[in-house]
């Protein structure tokens, strides 16, 4: 999965919602499309452009599909994140040492 993919697809306001619906756990369509403001269609095209994303997947309980959260996507777009956060954490931590080891720690 390439995180650009996944970025894009969960820019749309709708679709991220349909992707938060499924944070509790798997749902059919009709129960994620529930109390939504777009028709069940509407929902079902979402999951696809989720899924192709490799944010989704699906799986066949009786007559229905039930969508969850890939794991697997989503620890590839959180690992992109992470680097953000890694580095914003190791340059907060070379300036801290830089100020302690200069003496210009301001608690002392």
């Amino acid at each position: 999965m390439a995180y650009g993919t996944a970025l894009a697809a969960l820019a749309d306001p709708t679709r991220r919602r349909v992707f938060e619906r499924l944070k509790s756990g798997p749902l059919a369509v009709s129960a994620i499309a529930h109390g939504m403001p777009v028709s069940r269609p509407a929902v079902s095209q979402h999951l696809k452009v989720l899924k192709e994303a490799g944010l989704v997947a699906d799986r066949p309980e009786g007559t229905r599909r039930v969508y969850y959260i890939d794991p697997h996507g989503l620890g590839a777009l959180r690992g992109w994140l992470d680097q953000f956060w890694d580095q914003a954490l190791a340059s907060f931590q070379a300036e801290v040492e830089m100020k302690t080891k200069d003496g210009k720690d301001s608690d002392a």
